[in-house]
């Protein structure tokens, strides 16, 4: 398990190589997509501190569990809490058709006025609370009900309808995941790979942590692997107005004059750039990691070869943020619930995304795929003169091309056009050895051995590569941790630049690594 790592500290070290943050990747800090379940919820809205990689607390609102929730999702992740106060708040999830209700109790201070949540999406019908500008209000110490049909299944954000300049910036925001009433799966998918993908995941003792098995009642939508990411922003000074501001008023009446606060959103500079209420690396920390109360959920996806992987992506802040997914586009399926289809329905119709346009309040699903396809080497270090058995692991393409008749195989998924090519013919450095590829000097790269992700999938691929063809991978080395895993390391991160900083120091911000790994590597995601 990975040691659990808070970055306390100055700007001298958040400055280090990128290696530094990325080396330390833990075997089981995975992301699935936590959350509590429903369909009634009891929550509370609520200030606490919210932590970042230089050392600050931000003084930060937020919506939490009031009370026990009926229960956790993925039921086998470890070590789960719903606080009375988180960034994002609690994922809500529930099955359509199902009849939600939600109360909302106003724990802020009584300077803050009222509060509320929107359900963009849904109609909602509420009891109790006030009368509010976009929907019924809790007025301080008071409650609301919010109650509705999940009458489609899809990814949907949910938010302050009060003072919204001020409290979602605070940080009252959160997501609702809607599953589907009749979720396809196994041959009835359009891939209908996703038979073999489970034989896969079940030949290498590794569990399920999937919400459903489709996003939507479609054979369309099928995936193997889900993740979360909620994108937003922190202009600090209005963290600090308000905070000042509540404290200069504390005893006062709610209501009363003189017993408010008038804190100025704008002009608006956000300093703090965050997925999930974390930045980098804390982002890479495990799920309800105890270093973070408020903060639970992580970003650190993991996926194998040929799986699909369902994104579930919401923007939550007032800037839009270009978000990359390296090594593929992202399959938009669709937006704020609504399925994107051709006008027949036979296929998909959203848009092939190079970087998912996190506009604000902007929810979307998507699905992220990679198979090594194109790399024009041997993703696996196969070796047709080496001893070891599992460097001549046959390759037979199927219609499409690749490795799919035997999902019990190590090489199950890979790209058989690529099987068997020598990554480069000579050492590291010798531009005219030959081979298909020649990388540069790893002395020479910040990221070291990891070249935004290692040469060789596998654990054993590095040393089976090595052989009478004289091939030698890249410093013989491998960046990966654990030591014995290697996988493909693809950087995920904002398109704008200064979005990958924290309060302008580097690393750090909107930024997180997609681990691509072998198929005997088991991805646990049960934290």
């Amino acid at each position: 398990m990975k040691p659990i790592m808070k970055y306390a500290v100055s700007k001298t070290r958040l400055l280090l190589p990128l290696m530094v943050a990325v080396a330390s990747l833990g075997a089981t800090a995975h992301a699935a997509a936590p959350g509590i379940t429903g369909p009634t919820f009891n929550l509370t809205a609520q200030p606490a501190y919210m932590t970042q990689p230089d050392g600050q607390a931000v003084y930060s609102w937020g919506y939490g569990c009031n009370g026990d929730p009926t229960g956790h999702a993925p039921a086998a992740i470890q070590g789960t809490f719903c606080n009375t106060m988180q960034v994002p708040g609690p994922t809500l999830i529930v099955t359509e058709g199902q009849t939600v209700t939600v109360t909302l109790t106003n724990g802020l201070p009584a300077a803050a006025g009222n509060t509320s949540i929107l359900f963009p999406g849904f109609k909602v019908t509420t009891t109790g609370g006030v009368t509010g500008l976009l929907t019924q209000e809790a007025a301080h110490g008071g409650s609301v009900t919010y109650t509705f049909i999940a009458s489609s299944p899809g990814t949907r954000a949910y938010y302050s309808g009060t003072q919204g300049d001020l409290q979602v910036e605070m940080g009252l925001y959160g997501a609702i995941i809607v599953l589907p009433a009749t979720p396809v799966q196994g041959t009835a998918c359009t891939n209908d790979l996703q038979d073999k993908n489970n034989t896969a995941r079940g030949h290498w003792t590794e569990n399920d942590y999937r919400l459903s098995t489709s996003a939507y009642n479609d054979p369309h939508t099928c995936y193997d692997r889900e993740y979360l990411f909620q994108f937003s922003e922190i202009d600090p000074s209005i963290h600090t107005q308000a905070e000042a501001q509540v404290s200069a008023r504390t005893g006062c009446v709610a209501g009363a004059a003189g017993c408010s606060l008038n804190v100025a959103t704008e002009p608006y500079h956000p300093a703090y750039f965050m997925i999930n209420g974390r930045s980098m690396p804390d982002d890479m920390d495990p799920n309800y990691a105890v270093q973070y109360p408020h903060q639970p959920y992580n970003g650190n996806p993991h996926m194998h070869p040929g799986e699909q992987v369902l994104l579930r992506i919401i923007g939550q802040g007032r800037w839009q943020h270009p978000f990359h997914e390296h090594a593929n586009h992202v399959r938009i399926l669709a937006r704020d619930g609504n399925l994107i289809l051709t006008p027949d329905k036979s296929g998909l119709a959203g848009p092939a995304l190079f970087t998912t346009t996190t506009t604000p309040g902007l929810a979307m699903d998507g699905i992220f795929y990679y198979t090594g396809r194109g790399l024009n080497w041997d993703m696996y270090g196969h070796n047709p003169g080496s001893s070891d058995a599992t460097a001549k692991l046959p390759c037979t393409p199927d219609g499409n091309g690749y490795n799919t008749g035997d999902p019990t195989a190590l090489n199950y998924y890979e790209w058989c056009q690529d099987h068997n090519k020598p990554l480069e013919a000579h050492p590291v450095g010798d531009v005219a050895g030959g081979g298909p590829a020649t990388l540069p000097n790893p002395n020479i790269l910040v990221n070291g051995t990891w070249y935004g992700g290692s040469p060789y999938l596998g654990p054993n691929a590095t040393g089976r590569a090595v052989g009478p063809t004289g091939t030698t991978p890249p410093s013989g080395t491998i960046g990966n941790s654990p030591t014995g895993e290697a996988g493909f390391a693809f950087m995920w991160h904002s398109h704008n630049e200064r979005e990958i900083t924290t309060n302008n120091i580097f690393p750090g911000g909107m930024m997180m690594m997609m681990l691509v790994d072998s198929r005997e590597f088991v991805i646990d995601e049960s934290n």
